[in-house]
């Protein structure tokens, strides 16, 4: 049985994973990364790919945003549809010029990846951490190959099912959870955009959403019922529904091979603190968020740009004050949970609620208040811009 000793062990080759394990590298800490799935199994499953200001900024601070760069696009705002009415709103008018990218998540790992491994970092793919043992010193990891990991801190970023959460002692860390009352059938056709940019649409048979992928690519989004299943779905009845919800008067949707569709169930969870000891949750290990938004990959990354930084003022005070890495969950909970009030608020923004749902006439009457907000109070679309692209990096 072969042991190694490191600084960080990192569990989890995900964008917060990768994304710690580069900003570590830059600093020289030691890290170990290590995952049960392949680089094939990492780099090939489709994920959505919005990226906030931040992230771009992230990125491109470690040196691997070329492919980013090159090959993303930059996304600037959304048109929003209702009640055959429409408007563009252009996020940078009211963000200082700021934008999103679009780049899909498993081009972000694929990059991340690299960038870590011809840096000389340590990952081991294929090997699963079964064990997590820790206490005030260290922590332990015993992987599936029979090999063990010890380190000073863990970085639990394996996801909602992963073993760092599954760890958490019993009491330590409170979760708060949320079960949406909306489901999603989420597709991707080879097809290209219909627009340059994302649709929102809300319409009386549910909400329909258009997002950028690539030249070649469209993602879609359709509101169907709850407990819905996708062979209900054939690809004919898919694009009458988006024909229908997407609607515009000179306005054409570009069809395609449909070569993805899933079923999404809708919730939202945060855990308080996201700490214990010399542990941390990153991530899905910390905190599920609606797709609303796109928010997901941007919440990990930022949760590894913090980790970094509380690691660092750790060491240079001394590094003996474990109450000092509480600053992590500090700081990072009410970015979260701002992140999750935005994303709840545009899933009522432009979702239909079922005509027997308490209230249904009333909240259908306070979403198109909203719509109407956005489209004329500039105060309004200020704070939804800068909600929707993001915080601010954090600076070194």
């Amino acid at each position: 049985m072969s042991t190694t000793h490191t600084r960080v062990v990192i569990v989890g080759a995900g964008p917060a994973g990768l994304t710690l394990g580069n900003l570590l590298q830059r600093r020289h800490v030691p890290c170990v990364i290590v995952d049960k799935f392949t680089r094939e199994q990492l780099v090939s499953r489709t994920r959505a790919g919005l990226l906030e200001y931040r992230t771009v900024e992230t990125i491109s601070r470690m040196g691997l945003a070329k492919r980013l760069f090159a090959e993303g696009h930059r996304h600037s705002g959304c048109e929003f549809r209702s009640a055959g009415q429409a408007f563009y709103t252009d996020f940078t008018e009211y963000y200082d010029g700021r934008s999103h990218h679009v780049f899909p998540q498993q081009e972000v790992v694929a990059d991340l990846l690299d960038g870590f491994v011809e840096a000389g970092g340590d990952v081991r793919l294929g090997v699963a951490a079964e064990q997590l043992q820790f206490d005030a010193d260290g922590v332990r990891v015993v992987c599936s190959d029979g090999s063990v990991i010890t380190g000073e801190f863990l970085a639990g970023a394996d996801g909602q099912h992963g073993i760092a959460r599954a760890s958490t002692p019993t009491g330590a860390i409170t979760e708060y959870e949320m079960q949406h009352e909306f489901q999603w059938l989420t597709l991707q056709a080879e097809a290209p955009p219909s627009a340059e940019w994302t649709i929102y649409a809300q319409h009386e048979r549910g909400f329909a959403g258009h997002l950028l992928r690539s030249d070649t690519v469209t993602r879609f989004h359709l509101q169907v019922p709850v407990g819905d299943v996708v062979e209900n779905w054939p690809d004919e009845r898919i694009w009458t529904e988006l024909r229908a919800r997407l609607e515009k008067p000179g306005w054409t949707l570009h069809e395609g091979r449909i070569f993805s569709k899933n079923m999404l169930d809708m919730r939202s969870r945060v855990a308080e603190p996201m700490q214990y000891g010399r542990v941390f949750l990153l991530g899905d290990a910390a905190h599920i968020i609606s797709p609303s938004g796109g928010k997901g990959l941007n919440l990990a990354v930022a949760d590894a740009v913090e980790l970094d930084r509380v690691l660092r003022e750790f060491d240079l005070a001394g590094g003996t004050e474990l109450d000092q890495l509480q600053a992590y969950s500090e700081r990072r909970v009410p970015d979260i949970w701002r992140a999750q009030e935005f994303s709840h608020a545009l899933l009522h923004m432009m979702h239909t609620y079922p005509a027997d749902s308490p209230d249904a006439v009333f909240r259908q009457r306070l979403q198109q208040s909203r719509l109407w907000q956005l489209a004329n109070s500039e105060a309004y679309a200020t704070n939804f811009a800068r909600s929707y692209i993001g915080p601010l990096p954090i600076e070194d």
